[in-house]
């Protein structure tokens, strides 16, 4: 038996004890010092991490989205461009195309791929040692992505990539796979101001996700890394590089088939640009939507709450709401006169640099600025900013006379060096054609023809609506929204002239007047009071007719009528109709209210006149027929009405529901048709006869203020009701002949005309308790078998006249009482009338 000695501890073994004792020891305090730190380090950079169980909650700003009526996107309001979508909704080529370029161990590791951090260290380090100009590679994970993107920010530091590692593991033990997927992918900045796969499907490709090919989906999930790099039109060669990077690792991660894999790299890379389909301009509409919305839903509502608006627009009928109005006001523009060129400069050899340096001036839209280089006597040779030329015949530019005060215009252009003389910039327009002549036939013009364009001075609005429920279907607040964002259908407060006076007569109406009232047509004057003179209307004419049934005072806009007819009745119930019918809300009960004095708006005065043709029926005019949340719910609906039976799942021959009418009847049905009536007098008979040439079933009247300072025509179909509104933002006169029915009733009829093509010619409906009887044209009298001059006349059943009967008669100051004859002679005026 061997005992130990002390004398072993010198021999070799000893020794090697000793050292591995040394450095077990060290190894465990060094150990114990790297686990301490680490430790530390996670107690040091856990303290103040973001919560990351609000991403439970998570509610990120969403793209509102606007559609016209027929469903077609016309705009997006938005902080960020994000269209939220669940995961489950995802095509799965898109999730394994992220997952094979951005994280293809997603669903193994824990938050942080050891594996794929591992790999990155030694690469950079490699690169590093051999001199390699490299980017670094990282080794995020999308969880990683995820703690960075919705609980970090994007400091490059040793500090942040701890404190994502550490949310990541906690994410990982809070949120499934899916959810953490889910955020990412809907929450990453894919460039093209998209923020999301959705928004990015739409920016890109104009298409949802479910319709992307393999080749487009590889391509989104190519961006997360530098979305300016791989841009698909700059950067064409390193985007296709990156998408065909990508498909190759979808086929090795077994997402695609190899021949998928080939198909796919072959495609090219075609980018649809969203502002290519967007072909519905409705700028001032929009306006008045954006507005209503941020009034109903706030700022971040509109902005970051992922609305989905659908409104009343009609895409069609705002198109031609768009042209007529232009046209229209281009018309009148031109027949005041030539105002100059927009600029003058050097059309010396550098006239290209000088060119390029005028700023084409708002509302010029795809007009293009040209130079004049040189005058001949039957055109003006042209240059632009590109070098090109071209010319513009005189033709194009006889409606060019100078123009003079008083909105006069000089003599007629009888050669272009009346017009423009060389280093003129103007504004023109490619033409192929010249306008028609007598006999129809328009010269045909060569390649490089151009027109004189000018921008008009005046300004108008047209609104068209549904009379029924109220719904704004077009709506023009001005010639351009670039060059004026005021809106003249909305924010213009101008007076209506004789556009109100069918209200007047409503109210007459109401009162047991008829049609065929007898109103004195002769010279009317009222002492206004002490200091303010005496009133002296006249008509337009500045003549008197005498005696006239009622029915030509509206056809023929009598003033004096008009007046008379007020004077009877008492402003009171007047003012309290335009209230009722939403003209004017608190109108001084003043005589000269009756001829359209009191001012009001082209939106509101349309929505009363459409009023008269549902049958007196109050509607409230509307831009938005509903909207909902992000989750699908509506949240606000114009019609409220409540349907039995709308929601079941299938027809089976029962009784189609009933919607009830639960709308306000303002005004008697049969008063309201007995105007409608008397309105389709002034398209076939009075100031509005230009309208009668379409064809269709219209009635309507026009309106002109004092010195034409405002002109109006209102009108309507049975189902469509249109207001044209044209004046000077600043109020001056239009110009001598210038009126309702020469200025705003042709942009009417070239609405109308567009709009009803196609249509059949609907009646305008009689509503229970109306007679039709045949009346004489001038007299209202009843008319003989013989008479030619014979109308139908809408009376209200116990009011027909009769050949033994004389009409009321409205004469002098006083007026007989309804169904009472006329004295023999005109009654004595009352104190301060003649």
């Amino acid at each position: 038996m061997r005992v130990f000695c002390p004398e072993l501890l010198g021999t070799p073994m000893s020794r090697i004890i000793k050292a591995f004792v040394f450095l077990f020891s060290f190894l465990f305090f060094f150990s114990v010092a790297v686990v301490g730190a680490t430790l530390y380090l996670l107690w040091e950079y856990s303290r103040g991490l973001p919560d990351y169980k609000q991403l439970a909650q998570y509610d990120p700003p969403t793209v509102t989205r606007v559609h016209a009526g027929d469903g077609r996107l016309i705009a997006e309001y938005a902080v960020e461009r994000r269209v939220f979508v669940p995961v489950s909704a995802m095509p799965r080529p898109l999730i394994g195309a992220f997952l094979a370029a951005e994280d293809q161990n997603f669903y193994r590791h824990p938050g942080v791929d050891f594996t794929a951090l591992a790999r990155a260290v030694i690469t950079n380090a490699v690169n590093v040692v051999t001199q390699r100009d490299r980017r670094p590679i990282g080794a995020s994970t999308i969880t990683q992505q995820v703690a960075k993107n919705f609980l970090l920010t994007n400091e490059l530091s040793f500090e942040r990539k701890i404190k994502e590692a550490i949310l990541a593991f906690r994410i990982e033990r809070t949120f499934s796979k899916q959810r953490i997927l889910e955020l990412y992918l809907n929450e990453i900045y894919l460039g093209y101001g998209s923020y999301g796969v959705a928004a990015a499907a739409l920016n890109y490709f104009n298409k949802p996700l479910d319709e992307l090919t393999t080749a487009e989906a590889a391509y989104l999930a190519a961006l997360p890394k530098a979305p300016n790099n791989y841009h698909p039109i700059r950067h064409y060669d390193a985007a296709i590089s990156r998408r065909n990077w990508v498909v190759s690792r979808m086929q090795e991660d077994g997402y695609i088939t190899q021949a998928a894999a080939e198909a796919a790299m072959q495609e090219p890379l075609k980018v649809v640009p969203r502002s290519a389909i967007q072909i519905v301009e409705a700028d001032y509409f929009l306006e008045e939507v954006r507005r209503e919305l941020v009034d109903r839903f706030g700022d971040r509502g509109l902005y970051e709450g992922g609305l989905s608006v659908r409104t009343t627009l009609n895409s069609k009928l705002q198109r031609i709401a768009d042209k007529a109005l232009r046209e229209g006001l281009l018309d009148y523009d031109r027949r005041h006169g030539w105002r100059g060129p927009v600029a003058r400069i050097s059309s010396g050899g550098n006239w290209v640099g000088y060119l390029r340096e005028v700023t084409p001036p708002p509302g010029s839209g795809t007009w293009s600025l040209a130079v004049v280089l040189d005058v001949a006597e039957a055109h003006a040779e042209i240059g632009f900013s590109n070098s090109a030329r071209g010319r513009i015949p005189l033709a194009e530019m006889r409606w060019a006379r100078e123009t003079l005060d008083d909105q006069k215009v000089g003599p007629s252009v009888k050669r272009v060096s009346d017009v423009v003389a060389v280093g003129d910039v103007v504004l023109v327009e490619a033409v192929t054609r010249g306008e028609a002549g007598k006999d129809g036939k328009a010269a045909e013009y060569p390649p490089g023809t151009f027109a004189l364009r000018q921008i008009p001075a005046v300004s108008g609005a047209i609104v068209a609506l549904d009379p029924h429920t109220g719904r704004v279907l077009a709506m023009s607040g001005g010639f351009d929204y670039e060059m004026s964002e005021f809106n003249r259908a909305t924010q213009a407060h101008r007076q209506p002239g004789s556009a109100f006076k069918p209200f007047v007569y409503l109210t007459a109406l109401d009162h047991g007047f008829t049609p065929s009232t007898i109103i004195l047509d002769a010279p009317f004057v009222i002492d206004q009071g002490p200091g303010l003179g005496k009133w002296k209307p006249a008509n337009y004419t500045k003549r008197f007719y005498g005696p006239s049934p009622m029915r030509i005072g509206i056809e023929r806009s009598r003033n004096l009528m008009t007046v008379r007819l007020a004077q009877t009745i008492g402003m009171e119930p007047i003012v309290e109709t335009a209230k009722r019918f939403g003209i004017a809300d608190d109108m001084p009960p003043q005589l000269s209210m009756a001829l359209g004095a009191a001012e009001t708006t082209l939106l509101r005065l349309t929505n009363a006149y459409a009023m008269l043709v549902n049958g007196g029926k109050r509607i409230t005019p509307t831009l938005v027929d509903k909207v909902q949340d992000r989750n699908g719910r509506t949240i606000f609906r114009h019609d409220n009405r409540s349907c039995e039976g709308c929601n079941v799942a299938a027809w089976n021959g029962q009784e189609a529901p009933v919607i009830p009418d639960t709308r306000e009847q303002v005004a008697d049905p049969a008063s309201a048709y007995q105007i409608v009536s008397m309105l389709e007098g002034v398209v076939k008979r009075g100031t509005g006869r230009r309208i009668s040439e379409i064809g269709k079933p219209l009635a309507g009247k026009t309106g002109t203020t004092n010195d034409s300072r405002d002109t109006w025509f209102m009108g309507f179909s049975p189902d469509l009701a249109v207001g044209v509104f044209i004046g000077y933002d600043q109020p001056k006169p239009l110009g001598d002949h210038e009126a309702g029915s020469t200025v705003a009733a042709p942009v009417f009829k070239d609405f109308m005309e567009q709009a009803l093509a196609g249509h059949p010619a609907v009646p305008f409906r009689i509503p229970p308790g109306i007679r039709l009887v045949r009346v004489n044209a001038t007299t209202g009298k009843p008319a003989s078998n013989r008479d030619r001059n014979f109308i139908l006349e809408a009376y209200k059943i116990g009011t027909e006249p009769d050949a033994a009967t004389q009409s009321t008669f409205i004469g002098g100051g006083n007026a007989d009482q309804p169904g009472e004859a006329p004295s023999e002679a005109p009654a004595s005026p009352a104190r301060g009338l003649y």
